[in-house]
């Protein structure tokens, strides 16, 4: 280093720093845990009492401590060490705050200082006093003109003071432990998924975790301070004034209800303060739990449906096989011209019969909603060409895609669906008008479809009765069960279905629950996790193909190796049913961070099934390679 340079800045560490703090106090301190092992000490608490390096190391034994310091004569004369010792250790353990002074076997007055920590442990303090005692004995010499009492008062007030002062620092230190204390909470609870609160008897808010806005949408987030109706707005506090009354006297109580400006399902419990007047408040977004919960309804309605029409249909079936027989027999003989007719009006309604068979089947069949990662634009336009020859020339249908992302919705259910309903609005406009089909991402909730025409709309009868099975307008050339097939479906997917009138005609829509698809990688690794050899090589080609790299595993155990000696794996493709014990669901939480994709050849309601795609998207055996497209989200549908 050059003369006149300054010298680089060395960085210290927090403990060194505090370590050298602590050697530049001239008191010795001395701080053991709770299994009393020696914490932190500094320099002078070793010169005082001349400690060797292992006693002032942290983790050094208190009780080893204590029988050094008998042993150089500290305590004076001390005929059993090891009770002395057991018996210091015991006080030790008590961990209340103590001040003491007491003669060394030097000569020399030592005063010593204990307090306790929150977290186990206590810290001691060191002070030599020799010059202060030598003082107050001049003192007390000199002053004659005291007495004996008020010196000895004084003397017993000073050591209550320094007594007093160490109990201070524990209850400081105490407080501040519960500052801590509530300040975690407070973080907690704004943590939490939910709304909690409490407002007092005159419903003006006391606490709130300012979680109100992430519930309800468009609601502040500050309330603390203001009445519920203002933080709820109007509605919402219609809804749930009954329930805060009933819980001011003392019941408390649990109810749901749709926050109509975000169209959210909020879940309240109400909860009454049982030291003062006022409520708790525990509120939840259940949106997503109640559209599953719908789907799940309508699927058990379904399964009984189906249950109480299969024998009628069974026999109804093997009726029609048996009337369309002998009238195609009576059609080969000649029965003369006034038979002809009637043969073909028996015909045609046995045939109508057979159809209206079919729809009864497909609404009661075992269907469930099969969500895949689509992208609305592309799926729409091929909407519009399947549909379009099905319509008069003078008939326009328009379709128009505002969402952003691809989302997941069942591609057959969802195309069946709009094809009826815009065969429907084609019948309703006769040869001339426009139908438009929409797709919008409604208020972060719903993906919500419009159709409209430009028809006649729906009379009020039709408005009040059209979702019914068999109602129709059609007369009869109508089945009456197109309507509620669409609304069995947007059942099953947990969604709902409005119908109303606009200045132009009607207007029909399917809301689905909004799920937006995650982007799968369209190159790369795949792990393919497959027990049937010939399966693993239909599906490898047709992952190649896909421009893929694949690799091979045929149980769960294998897909772990595998994964911890290929690091560069993107995506895996699994099987449900496995070699071993493990299903392939379980890679879901061995690999939490691969992408999980599953295929099955079981049937839906089997709990394995079930299970897994309550969880991840599941594919259904057997599949071909455009299912598979689909399914990875790389079609020509796909954005």
């Amino acid at each position: 280093m050059s003369k006149g340079q300054a010298a680089p800045d060395i960085p210290m560490t927090n403990q060194a720093l505090t370590q050298a703090g602590l050697n530049l106090i001239q008191q010795a301190l001395s701080i053991y845990d709770s299994d009393l092992k020696l914490a932190v000490c500094n320099a002078p608490f070793a010169e005082m009492f001349n400690l060797p390096k292992e006693l002032t190391t942290p983790g050094a034994s208190f009780a080893d401590t204590i029988r050094h310091l008998v042993g150089k004569g500290e305590y004076g004369e001390v005929d059993d060490v090891e009770s002395f010792v057991q018996d210091r250790v015991e006080t030790a353990l008590a961990f209340q705050p103590h001040y003491v002074e007491r003669t060394r076997s030097n000569g020399r007055m030592l005063s010593i200082e204990g307090a306790p920590l929150p977290q186990g442990g206590w810290v001691t303090v060191y002070t030599d006093i020799t010059e202060t005692k030598a003082q107050e004995r001049l003192l007390r010499t000199r002053s004659e003109q005291l007495s004996e009492e008020v010196l000895k008062r004084s003397e017993e007030l000073s050591a209550t003071n320094r007594a007093l002062a160490a109990t201070n620092k524990a209850l400081m230190e105490a407080r501040r432990e519960l500052t801590e204390m509530e300040a975690r909470t407070r973080l907690t609870t704004e943590m939490m998924p939910a709304h909690i609160a409490r407002v007092d008897a005159n419903g003006r808010y006391t606490f709130s975790n300012r979680r109100l806005h992430m519930v309800m949408p468009g609601r502040p987030a500050s309330i603390v301070g203001r009445h519920f109706s203002d933080a709820l707005g109007k509605q919402a506090y219609a809804k749930i004034l009954p329930h805060f009354e009933a819980a001011l006297e003392g019941r408390q109580n649990t109810f749901e209800f749709t926050h109509e400006a975000s169209s959210r399902r909020i879940r309240v419990v109400f909860t009454p303060d049982p030291l003062e007047p006022g409520v708790y408040i525990l509120s939840q977004d259940v949106t997503e739990e109640t559209q599953t919960r719908a789907a799940l309804q309508q699927t058990r309605r379904r399964e009984m449906a189906a249950q109480l029409t299969s024998g009628m249909a069974h026999d109804f079936s093997n009726l029609l096989t048996i009337i369309l027989g002998m009238q195609s027999k009576l059609e080969r003989m000649y029965l003369g011209s006034n038979a002809e007719p009637l043969i073909a009006a028996t015909l045609q309604a046995a045939r109508r019969g057979g159809r209206l068979l079919n729809r009864i089947a497909d609404i009661t069949a075992h269907r469930r909603w099969q969500p895949e990662a689509l992208a609305l634009g592309p799926f729409l336009g091929d909407l519009q060409t399947l549909a379009t020859p099905s319509l008069p020339s003078g008939i326009t249908l328009q379709v128009a895609d505002e969402t952003q992302n691809r989302l997941m919705v069942d591609h057959g259910l969802l195309q069946d669906a709009l094809l009826n309903l815009i065969l429907n609005a084609r019948d309703a406009c006769k040869d001339v008008g426009t139908i438009r089909v929409i797709a919008q991402e409604f208020k972060d909730t719903w993906l919500q479809i419009s159709v409209t025409d430009t028809g006649p709309g729906f009379s009020e009868e039709a408005l009040d009765h059209a979702l019914d099975p068999f109602f129709t307008t059609k007369g009869g050339e109508g089945s009456g069960l197109g309507l509620a097939m669409v609304y069995d479906m947007t059942k099953l997917a947990g969604g709902d279905m409005r119908l109303s009138n606009t200045a132009t005609g009607a207007e029909i829509r399917l809301r689905l629950p909004l799920r937006r698809a995650i982007d799968l990688p369209k190159a790369g690794l795949v792990m393919l996790v497959e027990d049937s050899p010939d399966i693993r090589t239909s599906v490898r080609e047709m992952l190649t193909d896909l421009e893929f790299t694949v690799v091979e595993a045929a149980s769960v155990a294998e897909a772990r190796a595998l994964a911890q000696d290929l690091p560069d794996i993107v995506l895996v493709l699994s099987d449900i049913s496995l070699e071993g014990e493990e299903p392939g669901l379980d890679l879901a939480d061995h690999l939490p961070n691969l992408p999980l994709r599953l295929m099955t050849s079981l049937p839906p309601d089997h709990p394995l099934h079930e299970k897994a795609r309550a969880r991840v998207p599941v594919l259904a055996k057997p599949f071909d390679a455009q299912a598979l497209t689909r399914f990875l989200g790389l079609g020509k549908d796909q954005k």
